[in-house]
């Protein structure tokens, strides 16, 4: 039996579909009544995981899971030693860069060295201020880093943008976009060389899968 660990929030409805389209059945996940966070399938080929984004490469890396399903925003913040090796075509956002609208700021070169940057994306955001050889501190907020720039404790933000609906709303406007990301699907590299559970099969399903969904 395979064990897939599946993240909880946005991604979620799109990844069970993904697993249904190959017959593998964790809808109960998505029963507003359900408490459980390990379930098999109805026929008990598989049992899934269910977990925070941020801990589904955990999961996968310390071989909990074979398979997980995460944000490749994840994937690069957290550096996990895991199989990356699908990309899944859903769950479309971008990390970017935003400063409050009324700033003189439109650019991330723009800004001061030692400008306060507000992120829960630390490591991404160090690595892009340091590539663009531009010293800043960075806070780490974990809530709503929207606030950074409204209370005047950072000058600019580094977060996910899908919409643009929740920076429009507080008065903030997207400059860079560091990256874009989707949903991957990743492995257990250990459990993926030596074909654990017939995982290459699944692989291949979920391969196809994802290209007619796509």
């Amino acid at each position: 039996m395979i064990t897939v660990a599946l993240p909880k929030g946005a991604l979620l409805k799109d990844a069970i579909r993904l697993l249904q389209s190959v017959g593998l059945d964790f809808s109960a996940f998505l029963d507003s009544a359900n408490r459980q966070l390990q379930i098999s399938d109805p026929t008990n080929t598989a049992k899934a995981l269910l977990v925070r984004a941020q801990d589904v490469p955990v999961y996968v890396e310390y071989g909990q899971a074979h398979l997980g399903i995460v944000g490749y925003d994840v994937l690069r913040e957290k550096k996990p030693q895991v199989a990356q090796l699908i990309d899944l075509k859903f769950g479309y956002c971008r990390l970017s860069v935003a400063v409050k609208a009324s700033s003189p700021y439109r650019s991330a070169l723009e800004l001061s060295p030692n400008s306060r940057v507000a992120s829960k994306f630390v490591h991404c955001a160090h690595d892009y201020f340091q590539s663009l050889d531009l010293p800043v501190e960075i806070i780490p907020l974990y809530g709503s880093v929207e606030l950074g720039p409204i209370t005047g404790m950072s000058e600019a933000i580094v977060d996910l943008v899908s919409s643009g609906k929740t920076l429009r709303e507080n008065g903030l406007i997207e400059t860079d976009i560091l990256f874009e990301s989707t949903a991957r699907l990743i492995a257990h590299p250990l459990s993926y060389r030596t074909n654990t559970g017939n995982l290459h099969d699944w692989i291949e399903k979920l391969r196809a899968a994802s290209l007619v969904s796509a």
